[in-house]
This record gives structure tokens, C-alpha cells and sequence, in this order.
């Protein structure tokens, strides 16, 4: 392979689909096609019930993965003990009263306590939890009690800022409409210093 296109391959998304599962719920897709009035046999739709459920298969993976095991898996002894942050992390998640996407960012951090974990980890915890049906307060207390769980730093701190289509698709149709959550622990939570400096690192997204 030259090298080029080996380097290209690692970045192909990885996709991998249950079969058994793929094909329910193609079925079930194509039914409710049928129920909103469309004709599933016609050439335009033919494949959309498989399409839509390997979409939705990969959009709710976070249910097949362990994001506690995600950072156990690459934790290091470390006597850093200054704050770390990973911010503008990218996520897309489903709204669980609608099953509309919600997106935005999410920024984490944590002041170490003996380990620290590999920065890709903390991304990836955050798109574990994401890719589920949820809602925006509950993902952000999950990234905030697995990274406190798993490292047991001074103090963990997440703040998620996310646009809802069910509401700029739906409701009440606000289309420049933001919610942000945050979630603390530990040090962010008793010196309003470090929470301070937190939210003054990222608080460019909030201009």
C-alpha cells in the first residue's frame, strides 16, 4: 500500500454492525414509513429503512461501550497537579423525549491527583455518553462522575453548550437557541478560584 493511502485508511470511520440487529430494525423503519404515508417500495425509499437503521445503530453505539474502561485503559502514574483541559470537544447526541439530534461542544477538565489519563480518552468518554439517547443534563453529569470515578482526581469540571433541533425544528422554533449545563467537583466546587480560571479558559465560546 503507499503510504499515502495507508495514511488516509486511518482515518476511514470504523462501522460495525450487528446483522440480527440491522435487520429489525430495517423492518421496523420500513413499517414506519409505511405508517406516515409513503410507499416504501418506491426507488427512492427502497434502501432508506437500511440506511436509517445502520445511521441509528451507529448513533446510539455508546450503549455497547464501557467509558469507565476507556480511561482505566490508559492511566499513568503522575505528579502533575495543575489543571488539565481538554476543550471544544465536538459531540452529537440524540434527544431521548424526541430522538431529534442535540449538538455542540463540550469542555473538560480535572486537577490530577496522583494519574492522569491520555487527552484522546477524555474525548472519547465524552462521545461514549453522547452517542445514547439522552438528555443534555444527564451527559453532563456522566462525563463529570466517570473521569471523577476512574482517576479520582481533586475535582472534575464539565461544561457542554448544545443547539436542539427539537426545538428549532419543532416547539417553539428558536434557531439561534443554546443550552448550556455544566457539572463540578472537589476543588472546582470549593475554591471559586479554579472554577474561575476554568471558566475564564473557556470562555471565548461564550462571547
Amino acid at each position: 500500500m503507499h503510504p499515502m493511502e495507508h495514511e488516509i485508511s486511518n482515518y476511514l470511520k470504523q462501522e460495525h454492525y450487528n446483522p440480527d440487529k440491522i435487520e429489525a430494525l430495517k423492518q421496523h423503519y420500513r413499517a414506519i414509513l409505511e405508517l406516515l404515508g409513503e410507499d416504501a417500495d418506491r426507488e427512492g425509499l427502497l434502501k432508506t429503512p437500511l440506511r436509517v437503521a445502520k445511521a441509528m445503530s451507529f448513533l446510539t453505539k455508546g450503549y455497547e461501550e464501557d467509558p469507565m474502561a476507556i480511561i482505566r485503559g490508559a492511566m499513568f502514574k503522575e505528579e502533575y497537579k495543575q489543571m488539565v483541559l481538554v476543550k471544544d470537544i465536538e459531540l452529537y447526541s440524540m434527544c431521548e423525549h424526541h430522538m431529534l439530534p442535540f449538538y455542540g461542544k463540550a469542555h473538560v477538565a480535572y486537577i490530577p491527583n496522583g494519574y492522569i489519563t491520555g487527552l484522546s480518552k477524555i474525548a472519547r468518554v465524552v462521545e461514549t455518553f453522547a452517542r445514547r439517547l439522552q438528555v443534555q443534563e444527564r451527559l453532563t453529569v456522566q462525563i463529570r462522575d466517570c473521569i471523577q470515578e476512574a482517576l479520582n482526581p481533586m475535582g472534575v469540571a464539565v461544561v457542554v453548550e448544545a443547539s436542539h433541533m427539537c426545538m428549532q425544528m419543532r416547539g417553539i422554533e428558536k434557531q439561534q437557541s443554546a443550552t448550556t449545563t455544566s457539572a463540578f467537583t472537589g476543588i472546582f466546587l470549593s475554591d471559586h478560584r479554579t472554577r474561575e480560571e476554568f471558566m475564564n479558559l473557556i470562555s471565548h465560546n461564550y462571547r
